[in-house]
């Protein structure tokens, strides 16, 4: 089999190095090039140490042409920057994991990278939005009731993430110090994410859009996200569970569960957990991801596999850290 020429731009922070991690074990990858201006001409472990006697790639500040796929690594914004200042061959395609791309314009030719989404659409793809992690928890637990014109008039979503998904920049609520043994809510009510989260709740149940009352929170943890969300239903929980198994029963990295879940279960993977709780008729639904894997690179990896005719699971058979 031929592999696929892989490029990635922004090689330097948390999603380029985890994407990193998932492509050098990749069997159906090449890794050509790893763009960081910073960075440039140092060995890519001196940046991410876990990777040393792993690759001995170096960080470059040029980009080669010659590439099947370019994933761009880089903070919001700067992607469409970037591709503004740079080109690449009509038949490379991009896959994005800022959120520049995101929400649909008639300008805009980046399909929304949420695989138990828009699959098919993505295997036609030339370029890729893909999701926010917040989003990509929060639109799991979601889309089974939506496509069935289910959702509630109004949610509450309560949705802690590791310290990671602020980014490898240093801050003063990322500092260890300041994170560890605390808790925080930030952007309360408006965060980025809720566009794209309308956006794919409007593509299945039309004209009906929730109102969603999210509250993020930091949590203190490296990577991970917990969401919960809390509505009202007269639907019996045995209804909702078997909505819920049908809907995923051809997606292979989301699974349901009956029994309570938690964090460790998905952590370095590229699985997204859920599962339901209802008493009356009040309803929780749990979800939980990686941040980093199924909210950032490897749903990247995985939407790159289904843009090649690849089985999505290929290079994310990954166990775990339950310890």
């Amino acid at each position: 089999m031929q592999k696929i020429k892989v490029g990635i731009v922004g090689g330097a922070g948390y999603t380029g190095g985890e994407l990193i991690r998932l492509l050098l074990v990749h069997p159906g990858v090449e890794l050509v090039f790893i763009h960081s201006n910073s960075n440039a001409n140092n060995p890519v472990y001196s940046v991410h140490t876990d990777l040393f006697g792993d690759t001995d790639l170096v960080f470059t500040s040029s980009l080669e042409d010659v590439i099947d796929v370019v994933f761009l690594c880089l903070g919001h914004g700067d992607s469409t920057v970037f591709l503004q200042k740079n080109s690449f061959g009509k038949e490379v395609k991009i896959i994005d994991l800022s959120q520049d791309f995101r929400l649909k314009t008639t300008q805009n030719p980046f399909v929304y990278g949420l695989p138990e989404l828009n699959r098919a659409q993505i295997k036609q793809a030339n370029f890729i939005a893909n999701p926010g992690c917040f989003a990509t928890a929060i639109q799991l637990a979601l889309l089974p009731l939506a496509t069935e014109h289910l959702l509630p008039k109004s949610m509450y979503i309560n949705a802690i993430t590791g310290s990671t998904g602020a980014g490898q920049g240093l801050s003063a609520t990322s500092h260890f110090s300041w994170r560890t043994n605390n808790l925080s809510i930030y952007k309360a009510f408006t965060h980025q994410h809720l566009g794209e989260i309308g956006q794919s709740l409007s593509q299945l149940q039309p004209n009906e859009e929730p109102k969603i009352k999210l509250i993020p929170e930091r949590g203190d943890f490296a990577r991970g996200i917990f969401t919960s969300v809390l509505f009202e239903s007269t639907i019996s929980k045995k209804e909702l569970q078997n909505l819920y198994y049908q809907f995923y029963e051809t997606h292979p990295f989301t699974h349901f569960s009956e029994k309570g879940i938690h964090l460790k279960q998905v952590i370095n993977t590229n699985k997204c957990i859920l599962s339901i709780e209802k008493h009356q008729d009040d309803v929780v639904i749990t979800s939980v991801i990686d941040n980093l894997v199924k909210g950032a690179s490897g749903q990247a990896v995985q939407n790159m596999n289904l843009m090649f005719g690849l089985d999505e699971k290929t290079g994310l058979n990954l166990k775990a850290s339950a310890f």
